[in-house]
């Protein structure tokens, strides 16, 4: 399975961040292990597997390593981004000069393990709650340097983006309500603010918040902390005048119930900041 309507991801963008990655791991002197070992003329052959199941992102990524690190590589793409992955699937094959192969493995191998640890995590808890109407979405809750690449691994494993920067939406958190004095100041102000272009989220954490927040109309109403009995009372109260978004603390043995409390997205900082990385290995092929 392949998901479907990926964003893209410039080219130019990828190619910088692995070969600024590519002279972080290569250093002063480039990689002396396979200098010292390996004779230049040495080929080899080399599979990159999934050792777990798991999500795919990031193929991209492990061929510009390889391409950057010599042209003579020939890197084969066996599976795409967002495909469902079982151990000891195959995904890519690489062949060409031995040691430029085994200097750009690292490289290669963190991308796609962070970006595929990113898309397995979002899966599963898109699983979870596939029979209901809600979304995953993601957070600003990011690596330093590395936040659109995150947020396209979400996509890859089933997940939805929310904003990538401070400059591309308002959202009115605890802490500008406490400043401005009360929800509906917050959202009227921001109202009077926003270009006819820019959303508008509030954060509440209690039914009298949310239904002050209402009386104010923003565009989406982001529901802090709430259980899921609270949860459905929220839901009951909007009636559908705004989208809501459940947060905080959402784990996966908690999330069917968030999403079947009728909520339409449910983020989580934990997908990106916290999701294991996906274990994938490279293997010389011998003959």
């Amino acid at each position: 399975m392949t998901r479907k309507n990926l964003p893209h991801l410039p080219q130019l963008m990828i190619d910088d961040a692995v070969k600024a990655a590519l002279f972080e791991d290569w250093g002063r002197a480039g990689d002396v292990t396979s200098q010292a070992t390996l004779p230049s003329s040495a080929r080899a052959t080399a599979l990159i597997a999934a050792r777990k199941p798991g999500v795919l992102a990031g193929i991209g990524f492990a061929e510009s390593a390889f391409r950057q690190t010599d042209s003579a590589l020939r890197f084969e793409p066996v599976r795409q981004d967002g495909d469902r992955l079982a151990a000891k699937d195959v995904v890519a094959r690489i062949e060409g000069p031995a040691r430029a192969l085994l200097s750009a493995e690292r490289v290669a191998l963190n991308y796609l393990g962070h970006l595929s640890g990113i898309a397995t995590a979002t899966s599963r808890f898109a699983d979870l709650i596939a029979h209901t109407k809600a979304d995953i979405v993601c957070t600003r809750k990011t690596t330093p340097g590395l936040r659109a690449f995150e947020k396209y691994a979400v996509r890859c494993g089933g997940g939805i983006n929310h904003r990538f920067g401070l400059d591309d939406a308002i959202l009115i958190k605890d802490n500008h309500i406490a400043v401005a004095g009360g929800v509906a100041k917050a959202v009227e102000a921001a109202k009077a603010f926003a270009g006819h272009l820019v959303k508008i989220e509030v954060e509440v954490d209690t039914l009298e918040q949310l239904q002050e927040a209402l009386t104010a109309g923003p565009d989406v109403v982001m529901l802090d902390n709430m259980p899921p009995e609270i949860l459905k009372k929220a839901v009951q109260i909007a009636g559908g005048r705004v989208l809501l978004e459940a947060s905080g603390g959402i784990e996966l043995d908690t999330v069917k119930a968030v999403a079947e409390a009728g909520v339409d997205l449910i983020s989580s900082g934990w997908i990106t900041h916290s999701a294991p990385v996906l274990d994938l290995g490279l293997d010389i092929e011998i003959s």
